[in-house]
């Protein structure tokens, strides 16, 4: 391949993984795929590609429809609740892409890609390449190889399966902010009637542990038992060892534990109508993986 090709396809990968992670959930896979997809374009008739972004789209797309098809049987042998790998998203140039706008965050946030594993592998590459990138019905149909009516329909059963208002950061985000750091508090300081103001009465927690750590199998559904997971989570003998940093994790407000500088979880709340309504934890090391890496 020439330097001219290779410098072609670089220009393509951030674009192509943010892609590739909305499509997936996974940082992990998502590097694989945006490699399978340079080799294809290494070996590719170049001379025939008259728009590469849409050549390397398509490839790219389709292979994430194909690991998505595999990866159903996979997580229904999965270990507990399944979570999408966290991203560190601090800088305006990070690995997702602009998240500047309320849209743009949502189509990360790890609410909206754990609802995503609903969508068929089809339905997904509509509802991403529509939502998250501006692709019109039909380009999103030659995209995926269907008719633009296909495509339509696609988009309006992805819409209909996640039934889901758009409400996820209808908070300012100064207010969610400061509503997630009240709840941090209060948690690390075993702050019993704070976290009863913060919780929404419907609240639920997930731990995403994969059977690679101790976590909840279960989601932990209700203020009364969120609350005292949260509070026994805090209180266990490595929380008190573990350093807690406030970090942005795909758009959102988020706590990193650290131990002797390694990652040992992530922690994201959803605020909704301003409580808590939702706490995601990671501490699957093999999904903590790549934003330890962000850290290094």
């Amino acid at each position: 391949m020439t330097m001219e090709a290779a410098a072609e396809f670089e220009s393509h990968r951030p674009r192509l993984f943010s892609l590739a992670y909305r499509m997936l959930g996974s940082a992990s896979e998502a590097e694989d795929v945006v490699q399978d997809t340079y080799l294809r374009w290494s070996a590719a008739d170049r001379s025939a590609v008259r728009t590469p972004a849409a050549w390397l789209t398509k490839v790219m797309t389709n292979l994430c429809v194909n690991r998505l098809t595999s990866a159903r049987a996979r997580r229904e042998l999965y270990v507990g609740p399944w979570l999408p790998e966290p991203v560190l998203t601090r800088t305006a140039d990070g690995p997702l892409g602009p998240l500047e706008t309320a849209e743009q965050r949502e189509t990360v946030s790890l609410a909206l890609l754990t609802l995503m594993e609903r969508l068929t592998p089809p339905e997904r590459a509509v509802f991403v390449l529509r939502e998250a990138f501006g692709h019109s019905h039909r380009e999103a149909a030659e995209v995926i190889g269907v008719e633009e009516a296909h495509a339509r329909q696609l988009y309006r059963r992805a819409r209909e399966r996640l039934d889901r208002p758009r409400r996820h950061f209808a908070v300012d985000d100064t207010r969610r902010r400061e509503i997630v750091e009240r709840f941090f508090a209060a948690t690390l300081d075993g702050d019993l009637a704070g976290l009863e103001r913060l919780l929404a009465d419907e609240v639920t927690a997930w731990a995403d542990g994969g059977g690679r750590v101790t976590a909840a199998r279960r989601p932990v559904t209700g203020r009364a038992k969120v609350l005292r997971y949260v509070l026994g989570l805090s209180s266990r003998p490595e929380a008190a060892a573990a350093a807690f940093v406030p970090a942005e994790v795909n758009g959102e407000p988020a706590l990193l534990a650290l131990l002797d500088g390694a990652l040992l979880a992530v922690v994201v709340p959803e605020i909704h109508e301003g409580r808590v309504s939702a706490v995601r934890t990671i501490v699957n090391p093999d999904k903590l993986a790549f934003a330890a890496a962000q850290l290094a």
